[in-house]
């Protein structure tokens, strides 16, 4: 079921940011693995994952259009072993994050069990653009005849079609 967010007719074009809204929504919940999130200044934030047991090798980390995502995968080494209790699971995961346009990945690095990962965004730069108005043809009531895009296409009557195929 998609939920709008931005009903008023004052949001135009928001129609991407809706769906970014709902694709993080049916992200998974599952825990694991436990995750922070710390913003270091007002332009920079670092993901930080606990990946006890996986090396560099077991872990990627790539940029899909808007979406940061983080999988993991050990190889099998217990052949051989014979384990009493097992409570640390060897087991492969993927996880999510939705980013913002213009956010960027600065880099990645693996520490004591944890995988950092520092993103960046750029402050956006002021725009401002003046807009020119144009004079338009105006009617006897003294208001402007809007203007349509296929006001520049000729106009042909079904007749003209007919005649142009004989």
């Amino acid at each position: 079921m998609t939920t709008r967010v931005f009903t008023s007719p004052l949001f135009l074009g928001f129609d991407h940011l809706e769906q970014i809204i709902e694709r993080a929504a049916k992200t998974s919940s599952d825990g694991y693995p436990p995750y922070n999130i710390e913003q270091l200044s007002t332009t920079s934030l670092r993901i930080t994952i606990a990946v006890a047991g996986f090396i560099m090798d077991d872990l990627q980390i790539t940029q899909e259009d808007n979406q940061l995502v983080i999988r993991g995968r050990q190889n099998d080494d217990t052949q051989g072993r014979i384990f009493l209790h097992r409570g640390i699971a060897a087991r492969q995961f993927q996880r999510a994050f939705v980013l913002a346009e213009g956010i960027d990945v600065k880099g990645a690095w693996l520490d004591n069990g944890l995988l950092h990962i520092d993103l960046i965004r750029p402050l956006p730069e002021a725009r401002i653009k003046t807009i020119a108005i144009e004079k338009g043809a105006h009617t006897p009531s003294g208001f402007a005849t809007p203007r349509s895009f296929d006001a520049e296409l000729p106009k042909r009557t079904s007749h003209q079609h007919v005649r142009e195929k004989e």
